[in-house]
């Protein structure tokens, strides 16, 4: 059973933004407890009073932590393709191979006024350029090989031409050359979460994302479809993970063990609320339950975020 925390540090209005080391130690309290990963997310519109950029807070928690998977959510629309994909790579370096991007199509309609588009965008157009963009960002991230790097001083060959690969990526809104200025990293590509899939992009979704986030609403539904569409775009169902989003006080024990043994879910996203210390009660209670079921871990076996979802490298093609 995979696990993992969704974390908000935007705060409530009226209340003092968290502090770093409120966060630093409660990643640090996730990763004793032997969690998959934790999830921070960001936003770029007015009403956040969030007093962190989430990649920015990524990589300071890289050097607070050692193994556990540390995902972060960025916009596509608040971004373009190559810097976030040059971003996430080194953040993959500074954490030997711990990074993911969380990304999502549903829109936020008030963020497109912050990035030159006050008229914002239709849909449909922001789900075709999100998908485009997606592409692109891991197109980037398999510009070089892992051996493509060689920095021989004695013959002065940098790198293999044959093991770089330009991108040359030509699209209805990005044209992108590539390949990026950052070696392939220690789980070979940063892992791919997406969340936010509505029915129409669940095709999409199983054929790109390593872990899909999805609602308990119509979850097994959406979980059967999910390992379909992957079967369907030719991947192992066990190379797409997919998380039910609960609450962190929300189910007990049993009740997780009954959603995974009836093959609703991989594992589960654990949403924290306002109250950060309410992870204290999924670590104190639930989680030795679950290791007692044989469900939890204690320790992790490996060191990337690819090894302790059981991806492998590489992702999705």
């Amino acid at each position: 059973m995979h696990l993992a925390v969704s974390l908000d540090i935007a705060s409530a209005p009226g209340q003092a933004g968290v502090t770093f080391a409120e966060i630093a130690s409660l990643v640090q309290k996730a990763e004793a407890a032997g969690i998959d990963m934790v999830v921070v997310s960001d936003a770029t519109e007015e009403r956040s009073s969030s007093p962190f950029e989430a990649t920015t807070l990524l990589a300071a928690l890289a050097t607070v932590t050692e193994r556990i998977g540390l995902v972060a959510s960025a916009s596509t629309l608040a971004h373009q393709p190559y810097n976030l994909a040059r971003r996430f790579a080194s953040l993959d370096i500074i954490s030997h191979g711990r990074i993911g991007w969380s990304a999502t199509l549903r829109q936020n309609p008030r963020e497109a006024a912050n990035f030159s588009r006050p008229e914002g965008i239709a849909d449909e157009d922001f789900h075709r350029r999100a998908e485009e963009f997606i592409g692109i960002v891991q197109g980037l991230w398999r510009g070089w090989d892992a051996d493509a790097l060689l920095f021989d001083k004695a013959s002065g060959r940098f790198h293999d031409p044959d093991k770089m690969h330009f991108l040359n990526h030509k699209g209805e809104f990005f044209s992108v050359r590539g390949p990026l200025n950052v070696a392939r990293s220690p789980q070979d590509t940063p892992v791919l979460v997406m969340s936010g899939l509505g029915e129409a992009d669940l095709d999409f979704g199983a054929k790109v994302a390593d872990v899909v986030l999805i609602e308990a609403e119509g979850a097994k539904t959406a979980y059967d479809d999910l390992k379909r569409c992957a079967v369907a775009a030719g991947r192992k169902p066990e190379t797409m993970k997919v998380l039910v989003t609960v609450s962190v006080n929300e189910l007990a024990a049993g009740e997780l063990e009954d959603w995974f043994d009836t093959k609703s879910c991989d594992g589960f996203n654990f949403a924290l609320p306002a109250d950060l210390s309410a992870l204290d009660d999924f670590t104190d209670r639930i989680l030795p339950e679950l290791r007692r079921r044989g469900l939890g871990r204690s320790a992790y076996a490996r060191a990337t975020l690819r090894n302790h979802l059981g991806l492998g490298t590489g992702g999705a093609k």
